[in-house]
């Protein structure tokens, strides 16, 4: 299964939010919203790295404005998510009739599985 993206700072475990590219032959270096795919000549970096960036004396730096969007999750963590969905489900017995009528939900963990409509 494909996990998050994190920052490739050393010892930094946040997930990454924007991607940082150098253009060498400008002295220049860009932080953008996080890049689609992963390049080998680039760098993830969390919110806190892409805007505290500093760059060597005489280069430029070209920054995105405004907050950093929170990627896209991939096909991969959907699926993830579904199957957890499922699972959970799995688990609970069909829910109960209350007392009132209602039907009674079954909870486990953080995930609660709710009844179809009738």
């Amino acid at each position: 299964m494909r996990h998050a993206r994190r920052c490739t700072r050393t010892g930094c475990a946040r997930p990454a939010v924007a991607t940082l590219t150098y253009a060498y032959s400008d002295l220049t270096a860009v932080v953008g919203p996080l890049a689609s795919f992963e390049e080998p000549h680039s760098y993830d970096l969390c919110e806190e790295h892409a805007v505290r960036l500093t760059v060597p004396r005489g280069w430029e730096v070209l920054r995105h404005v405004g907050e950093f969007p929170a990627p896209i999750p991939h096909a991969d963590d959907l699926e993830a998510l579904a199957d957890a969905v499922r699972e959970a489900a799995r688990v609970e017995p069909a829910a109960p009739i209350g007392g009132d009528g209602e039907a009674v939900t079954g909870r486990r963990g953080h995930l609660r599985v709710v009844p179809p409509a009738r």
